[in-house]
């Protein structure tokens, strides 16, 4: 039977797909609209199915937040003119909508979620039969606290949320908190909520990192006082270029050699553990003022913390939590 451009136009509007795919769907079908709707979901899933080994790179990274509840949602597929495509756009949000009206607390949750008598699973696979590429919810997050706030960074593949611990918070003192996550990227709300692992870890790289500075410098003072320029002997490569260009002998290198080794061994044997100790404590004291997001400057103002700003907003106004999504390599 032959197709009409209304069939054509009513199957579009209930499937986004294209004006040929809908056509060849209803002659496939007889006009019968459900069945072409049917095809053309599985069209999607084939699509899915098929490139479920290509890489999802780009995408839509969206933050809502509605009273005591905010959330993220990540939707990636493989180029950036699908990204920026208003249906994807569009199907992002409806996802994060759905997500946000009915509290979602995991990314299983978010794909069973019904709309409009489809899951939103199956919404995402149809949508790479529209697009033909590969799409998957990358990334979903969330945060329940007293008064929330959210940011969408200029692009939609940077968006934030942010939780605190009283209610009626200001909406721009909201925000400007979830545009300090997403420009300063912290680690935690504060020191005492950076994990174990990650504060044990840059305090052992400080006392290293310590230590080859008191050697460095005990060997830079013994060669000056044998009389040899420490930069000339820095590294092997300079040692064999310097002596090429004439600027060392071959004796002054092998007595600058004998020099560094003797005393960076006599020195790393000699270090004064509780100097090293406190100079290690300042560096990861520098490590929290500038990772902690309540020790943070303020990006708006750098005369302040993150935390004095909340508490000249808002007596007892503190950051609970934080989520953050980059599509982009931070």
């Amino acid at each position: 039977m032959a197709v009409t451009m209304a069939e054509i136009t009513k199957l579009r509007h209930l499937t986004s797909a294209g004006l040929m795919d809908c056509k060849k769907a209803l002659a496939e079908t007889d006009g019968d609209i459900e069945k072409a709707v049917e095809i053309l979901r599985k069209k999607g899933q084939a699509v899915a199915a098929k490139r479920e080994d290509r890489n999802a790179s780009e995408g839509c990274a969206l933050s809502m937040n509605e009273g005591d509840f905010a959330a993220i949602v990540a939707l990636n597929c493989e180029t950036d003119f699908v990204a920026k495509n208003a249906g994807f756009v569009e199907l992002t949000k409806t996802i994060l909508a759905a997500a946000v009206a009915n509290r979602v607390k995991s990314i299983d949750e978010l794909k069973a979620l019904v709309v409009d008598g489809r899951t939103i699973a199956d919404l995402v696979v149809e949508e790479s039969g529209k697009t033909g590429e590969k799409t998957e919810i990358s990334a979903y997050e969330w945060l329940s606290a007293p008064s929330t706030t959210s940011y969408n960074h200029l692009g939609n593949k940077l968006a934030t949320i942010a939780g605190f611990n009283l209610e009626g918070v200001d909406y721009q003192v909201g925000r400007d908190v979830a545009m300090q996550v997403a420009s300063m990227n912290p680690v935690a709300v504060s020191r005492e909520t950076v994990p174990a692992a990650v504060s044990e870890a840059e305090y052992n790289v400080a006392v290293e990192k310590t230590k080859q500075e008191q050697v460095k410098k005990a060997v830079e003072a013994a060669l000056k006082k044998a009389g040899i320029n420490p930069n000339l002997v820095d590294s092997e490569a300079h040692i064999e270029s310097n002596i090429a260009k004439g600027w060392l002998t071959t004796e002054e290198a092998d007595k600058a050699r004998t020099i560094a080794a003797e005393t960076a061994e006599a020195k790393a044997a000699n270090l004064p553990e509780p100097m090293i100790k406190n100079i290690a404590q300042g560096r990861l004291n520098k490590f929290y003022k500038e990772s902690c997001l309540m020790e943070q400057e303020f990006v708006k103002d750098g005369e302040l913390t993150i935390g004095q700003y909340l508490e000249k907003a808002q007596k007892g106004l503190s950051v609970t939590e934080f989520k953050r999504v980059n599509l982009n390599q931070d």
